[in-house]
């Protein structure tokens, strides 16, 4: 039997479309499949389908290690900038400045430090216990490499006392308001100096006293004992005053033996200069210990 074409051309076979008409041959009688045209085909098929997986590996393998890379990088990026192409990062406006506007604070309202003068102002406010001891403690004084042995001490609420000042500056302490009258001595190589120290209630007391004082008449006795010989008792001695807060302040230095001073003893000014600089200071420390207690009260 033979099969005719019927209704328009033969149908075209595609390899690649299954469903599409197998091609027969021309020759007459029962037609038979070209086997050579299949196996090509099915040929053709198999060598598409290996490229197909091939670049399809190739790809996955290409996806895998990209998202590998983005892993490792987000794992290593997290919140940071630093990995961000340009084109991602923020604006510079919007990047936080090194040099920007530190923060502000409210200001503290701690109150100023006490003046230590004040405290050595006025009866009112330096009420420590004071004595001569107190104010000159120890039995030597150390200023610079230089030491000065200590003599003795005396303490007296008479600043008039014949035994202690002449009596033309008796006379003036008294009238001015003095209540306390110390004195101390120190020596060193024969050179001696003896500092006598007024109470006053107030400032403007012991400025007016001060004032006052003629240096080459009214002036206080030198304290001898202990470490310290007699001296200035008739000879020319030197003599200074000042005064500080409610104190006011002398000093008379001179030679054992009765050797008047000249301008020409420089260690007999020197000893004066320095026990009446730690005379000041004395007082001074007084005011700075009263101050630190008020101010941790």
């Amino acid at each position: 039997m033979s099969f005719g074409q019927q209704g328009g051309p033969p149908s075209q076979w595609d390899p690649w479309k299954p469903q599409s008409q197998q091609p027969w041959s021309s020759g007459g009688g029962e037609q038979t499949p070209d086997w050579a045209a299949l196996a090509e085909a099915s040929e053709i098929r198999n060598r598409r389908r290996r490229l197909f997986f091939i670049v399809g590996g190739a790809l996955a393998t290409v996806g895998v290690g990209t998202a590998v890379a983005m892993a490792v990088v987000s794992a290593n990026n997290g919140d940071d900038q630093a990995n961000k192409p340009t084109s991602s990062l923020p604006a510079t406006a919007d990047i936080p400045s090194a040099t920007g506007t530190a923060p502000s604070f409210a200001p503290t309202s701690a109150p100023p430090p006490l003046d230590p003068k004040e405290f050595i102002a006025s009866k009112a406010k330096d009420t420590d216990p004071l004595s001569a001891k107190l104010l000159f403690p120890g039995t030597q004084l150390t200023m610079g490499s230089t030491v000065y042995k200590k003599g003795e001490t005396s303490d007296t609420r008479n600043c008039a006392a014949a035994d202690t000042v002449q009596a033309s500056l008796g006379k003036i302490l008294k009238a001015d308001g003095c209540t306390q009258f110390m004195r101390v001595s120190y020596t060193k190589d024969g050179v001696s100096v003896t500092v006598g120290v007024a109470v006053f209630d107030t400032e403007a007391q012991a400025q007016k006293a001060k004032g006052q004082v003629n240096t080459k008449k009214d002036i206080v006795k030198s304290l001898s004992g202990g470490a310290v010989k007699p001296f200035c008792n008739a000879a020319i001695c030197r003599t200074t005053s000042n005064s500080y807060g409610r104190y006011a302040y002398f000093t008379i230095s001179g030679f054992a033996g009765g050797k008047n001073v000249t301008e020409k003893d420089t260690a007999v000014f020197s000893i004066g200069d320095n026990l009446a600089e730690f005379t000041f200071r004395q007082i001074h420390r007084r005011g700075e210990a009263q101050a630190s207690t008020a101010a941790g009260e």
